[in-house]
């Protein structure tokens, strides 16, 4: 939907809350397709009148603090928190792992043996979970956890439902990084293992420093001989260049953001293409979190693009003591198409209806993007900057989300008509992630060093998890009836499927998506390739094309959307290739 937006916000003088008031007009955007071809490249269209609206549900309490979520199976999510003093208990001791049930909303404790906190992760190509780096020290719930900053932690492919029997696998005296990572990021790449870029082997106040820095990145399962690779953009991109953002582009090359540069990176030869700065001076990464995210990705060209929103202007030269956390955020997004012409003509600049640090950019499985979370002013972190609120760097949270329709004219992309505003902050240490089932979880925040319920009520330790359920969750919806365990490169394969009404569809789409890891507004290896489909006669049917390489979709486990006239189904998980472990040579 392409929607043309005007808006007036107006802060509270307690400076605890936010409304947004609205002044907008609404137009539909809308490609309509041959009956029997469904060219997954279109927007959705309206949904019906009758079902209700976006909508925030609390689903539960999760006993830790989920400042990382990870969808490992079609019922189950990963969180983790840092080795604090949480309420859910294993072993004797806090948890600061747990498994998150989808279906039942029940959360069971992991036993992790390193501490996790401000690690990132990913699924590799035998669909395995893997989390990296972490913190290196303990903390008064769990002083004996084992230092995390080359920690490697294993959640193998679980099959029951509930989890049951599904552990995670630790070992860290002969399994673990080659070089100590707080705050690094991971992606799978196109051989199906992890490529681990940046961090600091150490606890940094705020600003990442030359002498602790990681300036190289490495890989899982090891390459170049178990040696990390120096890699001159993380020194350039000193000092605010934490959790860095990365993408795979579809010529297997890699896209990176730090905090306001860019660069395409080739594994193959170490060579790096700088890029055009953002605009603005507009920071991105950590300690001045933006969010970023690859756009969907279409047949025949799969052309990339990226897009990056929020952050803040505030020089890196700047000392925290001095920053305040009434410090405005910044409401810019900025655009790039990675072909030869759109870098030639650089980064396209629009707006959000609010300013956010810390917001996390979701993908939609109809190629909208959902914009979430995050506060209007400060920076992140936790008590560094001159005037904390309790001990959040942050204030002001956001709490209406927006939708970003990447099709749609240039200052018409960006709307929150329709959604709806939570109560719960969602500020440093939050999480979300789209579910197999169509809706987005979301869960923590805690800008404390501890679990700290007496901090003012927008800063508190959060355990309450919610989801923003779209308005398609509460109509007739259509279904993939089965599908395929593994789909090939380039291969076609068909899947019987049922459509509510039996109605002539206008607009199909199918969308394989990495769910992604999210962690520090950022959900590292996201992505959503849209396939060509061709509906049968009959409408029981789609053959679709599966992305043609593993530059396109690294292969490992996917989910499968199918979104019919703007209503989306629940997912299929499949896996892309051939589900053998990394690096695979063989498609």
């Amino acid at each position: 939907m392409v929607y043309k937006n005007e808006h007036l916000t107006e802060l509270n003088s307690d400076a605890s809350s936010v409304r947004c008031f609205r002044v907008t007009t609404a137009s539909v955007y809308m490609i309509s397709l041959l009956p029997l071809l469904a060219a997954s490249v279109a927007l959705a269209t309206p949904l019906e009148s009758r079902a209700p609206g976006w909508t925030f549900t609390e689903k539960g309490n999760s006993g830790i603090v989920a400042l990382e979520s990870i969808v490992v199976s079609p019922t189950l999510v990963v969180f983790f928190d840092r080795a604090s003093d949480d309420p859910l208990q294993i072993n004797g001791h806090s948890a600061w792992g747990a498994l998150w049930d989808l279906q039942t909303s029940k959360v069971t404790p992991l036993d992790v043996v390193t501490n996790g906190f401000c690690a990132s992760g990913a699924l590799i190509s035998n669909g395995s979970m893997v989390s990296v780096g972490g913190f290196p020290l303990g903390f008064p719930g769990n002083p004996t956890i084992e230092d995390g900053t080359m920690g490697l932690r294993i959640f193998e492919p679980c099959d029951d439902p509930a989890g049951v029997g599904c552990t995670l696998f630790e070992d860290p005296l002969t399994l673990h990084l080659a070089e100590r990572r707080y705050y690094p990021s991971s992606i799978r790449i196109p051989d199906g293992s992890l490529m681990i870029l940046g961090g600091s082997h150490n606890n940094v106040p705020f600003y990442n420093t030359i002498d602790e820095a990681a300036l190289t990145l490495e890989f899982f399962p090891p390459k170049d001989g178990g040696v990390p690779r120096p890699i001159d953009f993380l020194r350039r991109t000193l000092p605010a260049n934490l959790f860095p953002r990365q993408f795979v582009l579809p010529d297997g090359k890699i896209f990176m953001i730090a905090n306001n540069q860019s660069i395409i990176y080739d594994i193959e030869t170490g060579d790096e293409r700088i890029l055009p700065e953002i605009p603005n001076g507009i920071r991105v990464t950590n300690p001045f979190d933006g969010s970023a995210i690859l756009l969907p990705l279409s047949p025949p060209d799969f052309a990339p693009e990226v897009l990056v929103c929020g952050g803040s202007n505030i020089p890196d030269t700047v000392p925290v003591i001095e920053i305040s956390r009434h410090a405005p955020a910044s409401d810019q997004c900025s655009r790039i198409l990675l072909t030869e012409e759109g870098i030639k003509r650089g980064w396209v600049v629009e707006r959000m209806l609010e300013p956010r640090i810390m917001p996390e950019l979701v993908h939609v499985p109809n190629g909208q993007v959902l914009i979430i979370n995050g506060a209007r002013t400060g920076v992140t972190g936790i008590g560094s900057v001159k005037d904390p609120l309790g001990n959040s760097n942050a204030d002001h949270p956001v709490f209406t989300p927006s939708l970003y329709t990447p099709n749609a004219p240039l200052g018409s992309r960006i709307s929150n008509i329709g959604l709806p505003t939570t109560d719960i902050a969602r500020l440093y240490h939050s999480s979300v992630t789209l579910t197999p089932q169509g809706n987005f979880l979301v869960a923590g925040s805690n800008p404390n060093m501890e679990t700290n319920l007496t901090v003012p009520v927008n800063t508190r330790s959060e355990f309450r998890v919610e989801t923003l359920d779209p308005p398609f969750m509460f109509a007739p919806r259509p279904r993939i009836l089965n599908a395929p365990a593994k789909i090939g490169f380039g291969k076609q394969f068909t899947v019987p499927i049922s459509i509510p009404n039996n109605v002539q569809p206008r607009n199909i789409q199918v969308a394989l998506m990495d769910l992604g890891f999210s962690s520090h507004a950022f959900h590292s290896g996201a992505r959503l390739v849209f396939m060509s489909a061709q509906l049968s006669g009959d409408q029981r049917s789609l053959t679709v094309t599966a992305p043609p390489n593993p530059n396109v979709f690294p292969p490992g486990p996917g989910f499968v959307f199918l979104t019919v006239d703007g209503v989306t189904s629940e997912a299929q998980k499949v896996m892309v290739g051939t589900g053998a472990s990394p690096p695979q040579t063989n498609f």
